[in-house]
């Protein structure tokens, strides 16, 4: 066998391996929205050719099972963290990045560590907390805990890009008469751009898909889409083509996300790649 036999076969099984790969990927995704636009018959067959219905997405958008309300306590949730998260992140960051503060690798380990305890270890204290504060089954409970969970994550990757922005513009910035908040407002901000929007973009994905915490800490008002999503497990099964829809509907939000954040998330990540 030649060697341009042997790159072609090489680039056969290359491509059928890519295909298989995106096959396993988005077979999924792909039976999901096909099973959203099913009827209750044609849920268990295999069929790829059916008539499709919305009736699945008038169902759960319904009175019965009031999913527009779980969608708008995930929005809420997913906002106001991201609103304080990203700010007191950036600041934070920049602050444990330039300054020479007292103990601060004892600090940064800290705030690392915080990563590194399981999750339900807070439940009950947290539970117990709000409770006394009247707070339980409402959004700033979801608000808190998640906070807990964004800011150490956001401060440890936005400090690295900042500690990639070199000194000497920042002392130039300076001497143009530009203060601290202006030095971040006017210089970090742009140069670490790619950074803070990959910090935005993991910390969304965190609280948007949180379950452990919005099941123990809500009951009725402020139940969030995960938990929202086991409501279509029942005593007779899963209702697999309402579980579908919402499924869908559970989605788009961090599709469209991505969507207007890639560039600036592949760069982050690339950085982060490099570095």
């Amino acid at each position: 066998m030649n060697i341009t036999s042997k790159k072609l076969l090489f680039n056969i099984f290359e491509l059928l391996g890519i295909i298989l790969i995106v096959f396993f990927l988005f077979f999924p995704i792909a039976w999901i929205i096909l099973t959203a636009f099913k009827s209750g018959n044609d849920v268990f067959s295999l069929k790829v050719i059916f008539t499709p219905t919305i009736e699945n997405f008038k169902t759960i958008l319904g009175q019965s099972y009031e999913f527009g309300a779980y969608y708008l306590n995930s929005v809420i949730v997913v906002f106001f963290t991201l609103i304080i998260t990203m700010p007191l992140s950036l600041l934070a960051a920049y602050s444990l990045s330039r300054f020479d503060i007292i103990g601060k690798n004892l600090l940064l380990f800290m705030i690392l560590s915080t990563q590194f305890i399981p999750l339900i270890i807070n439940a009950i204290p947290f539970f117990t907390i709000f409770k006394n504060w009247g707070i339980l089954d409402t959004p700033i409970a979801l608000i808190i805990v998640n906070l807990g969970q964004t800011i150490p994550y956001a401060i440890w990757l936005i400090k690295e890009f900042i500690d990639g922005v070199p000194k000497g513009i920042e002392e130039a910035a300076e001497m143009d008469g530009a203060s601290k908040f202006g030095v971040i407002w006017h210089v970090i901000i742009p140069i670490a751009k790619p950074g803070i929007i990959t910090a935005t973009v993991f910390c969304f994905v965190i609280v948007w898909n949180e379950f452990m915490f919005a099941l123990i800490l809500t009951n009725q008002k402020a139940v969030t889409l995960p938990v929202a999503l086991s409501y279509f497990v029942g005593e007779n099964g899963v209702i697999w083509n309402e579980m579908s829809a919402a499924g869908l509907l559970y989605a788009i939000p961090t599709i469209i996300f991505m969507l207007i954040v890639r560039k600036q998330f592949v760069k982050g990540m690339s950085a982060g790649a490099i570095k």
